[in-house]
């Protein structure tokens, strides 16, 4: 287990330019998957009993100019593809794609906007000021366990001026939509043809206009209820243009106009067996697109649903199918939350222009651009890479407990580390596999003295082997 873990964690070596900054890197990657509590960088020295220099070096490590955030992504990306759990359907990867957003107080933090919440849940605040990230997973596992891998969260909105400084004129500003499809393609390039799972807020034009771009990659999403489509244009009569379109209906009225049309199956969904009443139709969406799609309408024990695929070769019980797999990625967006504490950050900077909290986010947006100084764009511009380094590095320690629950998951359960009165499957759970990896680390140190994270951990506890170089603006975490 642990040479398994030394090996893939050694993989992310390229991707740093000094042996330092990257000794810190298989530190802090540790102290995420191991940590007993949720308080910050310091859980982490506590963790490995680290002397308290390591506590500022490793705050330095997250502004180090000695990384590149999309090589950290990439390097990701290239280990989860190697190992065997990945689950495919029609030859292709089924890629996850979701927006999750995280409470944040801080006035000087930059990303920070007021948010809109729809939530069932009445302990949660229809509005809240936070960051709003769009988060990437892959579907894997085995007939016990099906897990969504994460393989990328970056911020999604409250950025777009910062990254227009660092970017100039070669940045376009594009949604949350268009930026989710971005990260898929980036993926795909990577990965090679795969379906990307979203939920009916992403069934958009700017959406189908990016997926154009996007070669080897298709959608499968669901439509609101008062979804319009258009039949395609009939036989071409007469001078002028050429329709594009046919007439237009509303996609739900076949659900009493073409009630006998409908098909009876049974297909499992959710972990239990339900009746499923489906009726298949390709029609064009999009004013001016105009898009061939495929319209699955269901009814599941009453309830109406109309899923959507870009794909007109899947059948409508794949549609269906590869729909309900899509909650995965918000027990991932959990577990990231409570395992691994992923955005438990604190990151700040003094060049911060200060939150103005009752006023709108188009106000605060006018306040960014008001940083004229080239150096305190530098600074804010380092807190978001920070920002999204920190949540990265958290994702790929999520994902390394996932694999390793997967690929020594006898191993796990033999060991009887965590007492379980009741298991819902073979395979352990992350926080299950966190306590034992917590647990038998000290064995590590034992049996492995040479190994490449004994000696990382060894000469963090022992000495300080310097600091990371880079930015060196005050912030907490």
């Amino acid at each position: 287990m642990w040479e398994w873990i030394n090996a893939t964690v050694i993989r992310f070596r390229p991707c740093f330019t000094r042996e330092i900054t990257f000794g810190w890197f298989v530190v802090i990657l540790l102290g995420l998957m191991l940590r007993n509590d949720h308080l910050g960088i310091t859980s982490i020295v506590r963790e490995f009993s680290l002397i308290e220099s390591a506590y500022t070096s490793m705050l330095h490590f997250f502004r180090s100019k000695a990384w590149h955030l999309p090589d950290i992504r990439n390097a990701w990306i290239d280990i989860v593809k190697s190992t065997p759990f990945l689950i495919k359907e029609a030859g292709r990867y089924i890629l996850i794609g979701d927006g999750v957003k995280q409470s944040k107080e801080g006035r000087k933090m930059p990303g920070v906007k007021k948010l809109h919440q729809e939530s069932d849940n009445s302990a949660k605040g229809e509005y809240i000021h936070g960051h709003h990230f769009g988060g990437l997973g892959i579907l894997a596992g085995n007939e016990a366990k099906q897990y969504s891998i994460l393989l990328s969260a970056r911020l999604h909105e409250g950025v777009e001026a910062i990254r227009k400084w660092l970017k100039g004129d070669k940045y376009n500003e594009e949604s949350h939509v268009v930026k989710m499809v971005r990260d898929a393609a980036n993926a795909v390039k990577r990965l090679g043809g795969s379906i990307l799972l979203l939920d009916r807020l992403y069934l958009t034009r700017p959406m189908l206009k990016a997926l154009q771009e996007a070669p080897g990659l298709s959608v499968v999403t669901k439509a609101k209820s008062n979804a319009k489509a258009f039949f395609p244009p009939g036989k071409y009569k007469g001078r002028g243009a050429r329709p594009k379109r046919g007439p237009c209906v509303k996609v739900a009225s076949f659900f009493t106009t073409h009630a006998e049309l409908f098909n009876l199956v049974e297909m499992t969904l959710y972990g239990r067996k339900e009746a499923v009443r489906y009726f298949c139709i390709d029609l064009l969406w999009g004013e001016g697109v105009y898009q061939n799609l495929r319209f699955v309408l269901t009814v599941i024990d009453g309830t109406r649903s109309i899923f959507v695929s870009t794909d007109l070769t899947l059948s409508p019980k794949q549609v269906v199918s590869l729909y309900c797999r899509r909650f995965k990625i918000e027990c991932a967006f959990r577990e990231l939350k409570q395992v691994v504490a992923g955005f438990a950050y604190h990151f700040w900077s003094k060049a911060m222009p200060k939150l103005q909290k009752f006023k709108c986010n188009d106000t605060n947006r006018l306040s960014l651009e008001q940083v004229g100084d080239k150096r305190s764009r530098e600074l804010i511009g380092s807190t978001v890479d920070a920002i999204e380094c920190f949540v990265q590095v958290s994702v790929v320690a999520l994902g390394m407990l996932q694999l390793v629950s997967l690929l020594f998951w006898k191993e796990i359960i033999l060991g009887g580390m965590r007492f379980m009165r009741t298991r819902s499957s073979s395979v352990p759970s992350e926080r299950t596999t966190a306590d034992y990896l917590r647990k038998n680390i000290f064995a590590l140190f034992r049996f492995f003295p040479k190994m490449t994270l004994t000696t990382i951990i060894y000469d963090s506890q022992t000495h300080h082997f310097g600091p990371v170089h880079g930015q060196t603006d005050t912030h907490a975490a």
